[in-house]
């Protein structure tokens, strides 16, 4: 299973706010179990995706946009989820789209504000509409963990990060 729970960037205002998207795909393994079938209770799959995975795709968006302030210098754990709401699933053939966007951010960390949008591809003339809120608060882990021994390399933003954003036309440094 991949641990990359948005797919293209597809806006960037350095130190301010991040757009993505996650297409929701029923070739994703995580979703045949969540809701698999029951035939002995009568029971049809109901395939969407796990909200826990929905709050990752959340975390992720604000986590490149807080470590992209820096210059992916730091590496930036989240620290807390002060709210998370959601009101809709996202099934196989939508669209999730995060925006988040900076509330504070100081030596120590960052404090996030986000929205996620939903996309329903079988009636697109809908457009997007808002299926919840998830505010975050994140850590720059070496200034916060004093003695603490980390690796040098930014282990947090590694290739995967990095090729997502070089995709989404983003320049990473080497």
């Amino acid at each position: 299973m991949r641990w990359m729970w948005i797919d293209r960037v597809i806006e960037l205002v350095p130190r301010q706010k991040m757009v993505a998207v996650k297409n929701v795909s029923l070739a994703e393994e995580h979703l045949h179990d969540h809701f698999a079938a029951d035939t002995q209770r009568g029971l049809i799959a109901l395939p969407v995706m796990p909200a826990s995975l929905i709050l990752e795709g959340m975390a992720q968006t604000a986590g490149i946009l807080v470590g992209h302030a820096e210059g992916f210098r730091e590496k930036v754990i989240l620290a807390k989820i002060s709210r998370a709401e959601l009101t809709a699933d996202a099934a196989p053939g939508t669209t999730l789209r995060y925006t988040a966007e900076i509330e504070r951010m100081d030596a120590v960390g960052a404090s996030t504000r986000g929205a996620i949008d939903l996309l329903d591809h079988a009636r697109p003339d809908a457009g997007f509409r808002p299926i919840g809120t998830i505010d975050l608060m994140f850590s720059h882990l070496d200034q916060n963990m004093a003695g603490a021994q980390f690796p040098e390399h930014n282990f947090v933003f590694g290739e995967g990060f990095k090729t997502l954003l070089r995709t989404s036309g983003i320049a990473v440094p080497d």
